[in-house]
């Protein structure tokens, strides 16, 4: 079912094993395309071209882009009791770990008279937006809402494909979360077109431009968040998930398989790897893997992702080229299921998110661990990171000179704008000096 890599002998180094790494055939770029003309048809047509979207690619067109106000208490007051349990527990641990992203301004005196503050200020206006294809998540609008509200945004908007079971509302169970958090601008609009959406607005919704679109979605999402970047700012290009497993002959092959199968079951183009240096263990793996994915419930969607050229078993010489190998994958979330995890941990410079030990498993962070599930896939955590507060935060530096700290720097910055050809820099400085 699974494929095997086999990189023992191989040449322990980055290139190498960044050119070994297995990646789905679906590219962000290839779907480009696609995504910048449903984003150029919200553009020109605005909610038309959204109900139209939503009908040919949703299956259902709705009643009405934006969520009236009693849809939203319609579906909180029929939420599951024990889902709502749930809900709230995990609001209350992100919102604890989301707290300690917003660093506090700090000002630092250069000399008597001369400061530099450094503070975080949040975007006014954000666009949220919460995947529901193959599956439901009402778990990522806590995780994008939370830090959002946490940072300081004073506008949310939120939005979340129309669902043709529901007549074409957005999921309910969304609809409940959102209103628990006190989201009331919701749209039932889905994929690209919702990106475009968010990024320029649609004048007839009255739905206003946003600085910053965050959230998880299929690689079509993923494409138009690369083609609004500029216009607004993005969390990364989160497209299908994927996982890494760096495990060794400690590791228990049932925990193993399981967590590349809870991975696998969110989408055919899911990546489920394992990196071991133990044959026996990558044996084991293997025939878990079959079994589970047999009579586990989304059996073909599972099979799909395990059989992809995208998931592999991969055999290495040892554990410190295991962790090599991973940094070169850059996973969403890693999983470090060794004798000694914490030693590992020292030599991880990429990953989303990281699970150390047999009872941190990644469907612990996707729901109640406290951490962020929106998290950078397609090898991009080597240079992005997880969604968080700090995600919606601007640094920005604060200046704050005398009449005395300014003239003690000024022959330094009359030097400066000599030596630039910028002599006007320098003038700027003596007209305070001399008036």
């Amino acid at each position: 079912m699974i494929q095997t890599i086999d990189l023992r002998g191989t040449p322990a180094t980055p290139a190498a094993f960044l050119a070994a790494v297995p990646r789905a055939s679906t590219s962000v770029s290839s779907a480009s395309d696609i995504a910048a003309e449903l984003i150029n048809d919200v553009r020109a047509r605005g909610e038309i071209a959204l109900l139209d979207q939503a009908e040919r690619l949703d299956h259902v067109r709705p009643t009405q882009v934006r969520v009236p106000a009693d849809h939203l208490a319609e579906a909180l007051a029929g939420l599951d009791p024990a889902v709502r349990m749930a809900v709230e527990e995990t609001i209350r641990r992100v919102r604890l770990a989301s707290a300690a992203q917003v660093p506090p301004a700090v000002t630092t005196t250069i000399e008597a008279g001369a400061t530099i503050t450094q503070r975080w200020q949040p975007v006014n206006r954000v666009g949220l937006y919460v995947p529901a294809g193959k599956a439901v998540y009402p778990s990522s609008v806590v995780m994008n809402v939370i830090p959002a509200q946490i940072a300081g945004v004073s506008s949310i908007a939120l939005a979340s494909p129309p669902q043709s079971r529901f007549g074409g509302r957005v999921h309910p169970t969304i609809l409940a979360v959102a209103a628990l958090l006190g989201v009331d601008e919701v749209y039932a609009m889905g994929g690209a077109g919702a990106i475009g959406a968010f990024a320029h607005g649609v004048p007839d919704l009255g739905l206003d431009p946003v600085q910053i679109v965050t959230g998880p979605g299929n690689v079509y999402v993923a494409a138009a968040k690369r083609l609004v970047r500029g216009q607004v700012g993005i969390d990364s290009e989160a497209g299908p998930t994927d996982i890494l497993v760096i495990a060794d002959e400690a590791a228990d092959p049932l925990l193993v398989a399981a967590d590349l199968v809870s991975q696998a079951e969110h989408d055919e183009l899911a990546a489920a790897v394992l990196v071991t240096d133990s044959i026996t263990l990558a044996d084991a793996v293997s025939a878990r893997l079959a079994v589970l994915a047999a009579t586990t419930t989304h059996t073909e969607r599972v099979t799909a992702a395990l059989s992809g050229r995208q998931s592999a078993i991969v055999l290495v010489d040892d554990i410190a080229a295991a962790a090599m190998f991973s940094n070169a994958f850059g996973p969403e979330h890693l999983e470090i299921q060794t004798s000694d995890p914490d030693a590992v941990l020292e030599t991880i410079e990429n990953a989303g998110a990281i699970f150390l030990g047999p009872h941190s498993p990644v469907s612990l962070g996707d729901y109640s661990a406290g951490s962020n599930h929106v998290l950078p896939t397609g090898g991009q955590s080597r240079f992005s990171s997880a969604l968080g507060a700090y995600t919606f935060l601007r640094p920005q530096q604060v200046v704050r000179y005398s009449r005395e700290a300014l003239q003690a720097v000024a022959d330094n910055i009359a030097a400066f704008s000599a030596a630039e050809d910028l002599p006007a820099h320098g003038d700027a400085v003596t007209a305070r000096l001399t008036s």
